[in-house]
């Protein structure tokens, strides 16, 4: 899995997995969009207006939680 986000345009993507077939973007609403196969298996999910969604709360910090260790990281966001 890989968490991505660009400042510069404002858009978070976690993708689960490499591209290996065709997907459909289905834009759930105006900030969320899913890739996703025609089989049904979720390719990644991307975040428009990823800073209100992302720093909404914790302070523009997005934390990281494994939750069988509860090893933490974090990442500070641009928040606008």
């Amino acid at each position: 899995m890989r968490f991505t986000y660009d400042p510069r345009y404002n858009i978070a993507y976690i993708r689960f997995q490499e591209k290996r077939a065709e997907v459909e973007a289905i834009r759930v609403s105006d900030e969320l969009v899913v890739d996703m196969a025609p089989d049904g298996t979720v390719y990644g999910i991307e975040l428009l207006n990823a800073n209100v969604q992302l720093g909404h709360e914790d302070n523009g910090i997005f934390l990281f939680i494994n939750e069988a260790t509860n090893e933490r990281a974090e990442l500070p966001l641009a928040v606008g």
